[in-house]
């Protein structure tokens, strides 16, 4: 038994062997016969192959000759074509939409009246140096700002548009007074009356006053004034000693006579008489003589001694002194007024339209001024729109408009609506001459991004001039038709081949190519179909 196994063992490689040898012929012989094939339709092509061009070659033809078939009409056939179709009704169907004519427009987004800003220099005693307060871009000027330092002073921001041309003191007037009173007034300062053009104590007090508000000394002349001052205040005391002593003189002068004197001169006129009657009594016709002379000299003598005096020379002299005192009190109260408080022409700017809005500077800390000194305009941002003399026509201040921004609509209102500037060297006659006006319009609360998208680009406007109230029956205007009296109709087309039907219409707003319709009787709807055309 184990030699029988022995045997089987050692003769299984032998079949294995057979079997790898009978898998390679079969192989063989597989791989002969697609060779063998192969070299067939070779062999077939190559004995037909003039049999194969030709075959193609049909094909093609045959594919030709149907695409051709495709494309060649026949007279008869284009004769038909060109027959124009059938007549018919071309219809639409009633509407229910909202109508609205709105006014269409491009507008800019800018901060408007932009200005240069220049400051009054030349009263200056050193070089206009910007010494500080030197604002940044996008800073906002309101009444009371300070819009820049120079030379160590303020220049202070008040509304106003008439230039400065002068320093304005105590006891003078003019429109700039008035002017610069009501900007102390919209400060909230009392400047006296506004009524009066006139710069006097009570406009001295409110300078004061508004310098403590920015934060700066008012400007007051300094120690030479103070030292004018005291000089007239001397003068007035001195002509005051004057007048006194004049006037003293001249009641001395111009005074009754006293008790003594007249006492003293009574009992001489007595005496002398006394005299006269004891040399009548028993005296020489000599005595009685000199006795009446002496009666006579005593006399003249007490009428003189109490005769008023010639005051004259003490009367110039106290109008002299008087006169003295009055130009010294006028001195005084120069010099008084001269140490007031006033507005120096540089220190002092006036914009319309306050705030305003810093767009640009032209100096800085430690620079000398030689011209415009900053750019500042409004403070809001507005739109800027052209519109013709008759979408103008359409629109009105205060009315509701709608900004296409970038962020989605946005509500604006119209703020302004006037003629349009005309070109440099054009005509300025009258806005019909260029037909055009510019409108302005103010955006509602806009945010800080918003601001900074839109600023310096241009947007679309759209402003709503009429519009019905919801939804309403409209046709396209080509639905209309005119009656024989003028009335308005439309063709009603019922269908399923019935005849159509004029119906008479009352038509509202017209807009976007539609008008809105009502049946005099009623009888239409949305939906219903309508004749435009045949």
């Amino acid at each position: 038994m184990s030699r029988l196994l022995g045997r089987r063992t050692a003769a299984e490689p032998a079949t294995d062997e057979a079997s790898e040898a009978a898998g390679a012929e079969a192989a063989d012989q597989a791989g002969e016969s697609a060779r063998s094939g192969s070299q067939g339709w070779r062999r077939l092509f190559a004995g037909n192959r003039v049999i194969w061009v030709m075959a193609t070659v049909a094909i093609v033809a045959l594919v030709a000759g149907l695409g051709l078939g495709q494309l060649i009409v026949s007279p008869g056939q284009a004769a038909a074509n060109a027959e124009a179709p059938a007549a018919g009704l071309i219809t639409v169907p009633i509407e229910n939409r909202r109508l609205a004519n709105d006014v269409t427009m491009r507008g800019d987004a800018t901060y408007a009246d932009s200005v240069e800003v220049s400051i009054e220099t030349g009263e200056l005693a050193g070089p206009p140096i910007v010494t500080g307060q030197v604002p940044e871009v996008a800073a906002i000027f309101d009444t009371a700002s300070i819009a820049l330092e120079v030379a160590g002073r303020p220049v202070i921001v008040l509304p106003g548009d008439l230039p400065v041309y002068r320093t304005l003191r105590v006891g003078v007037s003019g429109p700039d007074v008035l002017q610069f009173k009501q900007g102390l007034s919209a400060a909230g300062i009392d400047a006296g009356s506004l009524d009066s053009d006139v710069f006097d104590a009570q406009t001295a007090s409110a300078v004061t006053a508004l310098y403590a508000r920015v934060g700066y000394p008012a400007p007051t002349g300094g120690t030479e004034v103070a030292s004018a001052v005291s000089s007239a205040e001397a003068g007035v005391t001195s002509a005051q000693a004057s007048v006194d002593n004049a006037a003293g003189a001249l009641t001395i002068v111009q005074g009754a006579a006293s008790n003594v004197d007249v006492l003293e001169q009574g009992n001489l006129v007595r005496s002398a008489e006394r005299a006269l009657a004891s040399a009548r009594a028993g005296g020489t016709p000599n005595e009685i003589a000199d006795a009446g002379e002496a009666v006579t000299l005593a006399v003249a003598r007490r009428d003189q001694a109490l005769a008023p005096r010639d005051a004259s020379a003490e009367q110039a002299a106290v109008t002299a002194a008087k006169a003295e005192l009055t130009r010294a009190a006028d001195a005084l109260s120069d010099a008084r007024d001269g140490a007031l408080a006033y507005l120096p022409a540089g220190e002092v700017l006036y914009l319309p339209g306050l705030p305003r809005r810093v767009d640009e500077i032209s100096v800085k800390r430690g620079s000398s001024i030689t011209g415009p000194v900053m750019r500042v305009s409004g403070a809001t941002l507005v739109i800027s729109g052209s519109a013709t003399a008759s979408d103008a026509a359409l629109l009105s201040v205060g009315a509701p408009a709608i900004l296409a921004m970038p962020d989605g609509d946005q509500t604006a209102t119209i703020s302004s609506i006037v003629p349009a500037e005309p070109a440099s060297g054009a005509a300025t006659s009258s806005a019909a001459a260029s037909g055009r006006f510019t409108v302005l319009f103010a955006p509602d609360a806009l945010t800080d991004e918003q601001i900074q998208a839109v600023q310096g680009s241009n947007v679309r406007v759209r402003i709503p001039v009429s519009s019905t109230e919801g939804e309403v029956l409209a046709v396209p205007l080509a639905a209309l038709t005119a009656g024989p009296g003028g009335e308005s109709r439309v063709e009603f087309d019922p269908g399923d081949g019935a005849e159509t039907v004029l119906v008479e219409v009352t038509t509202g707003l017209a807009a976007e190519g539609f008008v809105e319709i009502t049946a005099i009787d009623g009888s239409l709807a949305a939906g219903d179909l309508v004749v435009v055309g045949r």
